[in-house]
């Protein structure tokens, strides 16, 4: 660790659900670590991201977007979100124009913290200017402690000012990372959210959200890397969607998923698919806690 940085913090980035906090926190970071798609609750998993500057390290959190949980994958998920206003330095509230919806119980745990927050108004290009004032009165009425930054995480526009105010309130102190460390993730999660993007993308409705990806084998070899990966689904009749007629779907799935698991990893790969069915794993306990859905 360098022993030059001298301020280093957690910031965390909230919001509700298709605000764009994937994409932002892709931009700050400068690494494809989170999913990026059009489907809302794309993040299920607390994922940090870590950028170090000659005297500063920042540990960004993508957290899954606020929501009303419905079941207990939900509800857990909902957990990440209230641990980060416990351990934050920074939190990042990220909203877009037109936006007024809030959740009313994290908006007064909000307004009664002492740590810095950013209220990020993002997509501003494609915003006019009533709009943006509009969206400015409205959230400064519910944060009057929030500091207002307006960017365009997607077109990059004030990320550097960003940047600068989220340094401007780290606080004094030493790495909690060593500086090559780029996320604190190994690399079969993100080959897991790899897989489940190309899910997302690829199959339609609910469908996406009734998939869990597990990777169970990553074997290392001079020219190739051998990956076995498990689809879990609740249903028989998901499994066959999965699958499609004669193995069509997933066939494309496992293409698509290995293409972009050789961009990432910068090596060839060799994927196998399976599909297994986990009846209502989302409302288990015990398979959320297998699935990594805590803190640990």
């Amino acid at each position: 660790m360098s022993e030059t940085i001298h301020k280093a913090g957690f910031v965390n980035i909230i919001g509700n659900p298709n605000v764009g906090k994937s994409t932002l926190m892709n931009a700050l970071v400068g690494e494809n670590l989170s999913i990026i798609t059009a489907k809302a609750q794309t993040t299920r998993h607390r994922i940090k991201g870590i950028v170090n500057g000659e005297d500063f390290q920042i540990v960004y959190s993508d957290l899954p977007g606020i929501l009303s949980p419905a079941y207990k994958m939900q509800e857990m998920m909902m957990r990440f979100v209230d641990e980060s206003l416990k351990d934050a330095d920074v939190i990042l509230y990220l909203v877009e124009p037109g936006e007024t919806k809030y959740n009313t119980d994290i908006i007064e745990r909000l307004s009664k913290v002492t740590i810095p927050i950013l209220l990020v108004l993002n997509k501003v290009d494609k915003s006019t200017e009533e709009q943006t004032a509009l969206t400015k009165a409205h959230w400064s009425a519910l944060l009057p402690n929030a500091e207002i930054v307006l960017i365009s995480a997607l077109q990059r526009v004030n990320l550097n000012e960003l940047l600068l105010k989220i340094i401007d309130n780290l606080p004094p102190s030493p790495p909690y990372f060593p500086k090559d460390e780029l996320t604190d993730r190994p690399v079969r999660f993100f080959v897991s959210e790899i897989i489940r993007e190309k899910v997302l993308l690829l199959y339609k409705k609910e469908l996406p959200y009734s998939v869990e990806v597990v990777v169970e084998s990553f074997k290392e070899e001079e020219n190739i890397i051998r990956i076995g990966a498990m689809l879990y689904v609740e249903r028989d009749s998901q499994k066959g969607i999965i699958l499609g007629h004669k193995g069509s779907a997933i066939k494309k799935l496992g293409t698509e998923s290995r293409l972009a698991i050789e961009e990432f990893l910068e090596k060839h790969v060799y994927l196998d698919l399976s599909v297994k069915v986990l009846k209502d794993w989302r409302a288990n306990e015990l398979y959320m806690k297998k699935f990594g859905y805590y803190e640990k």
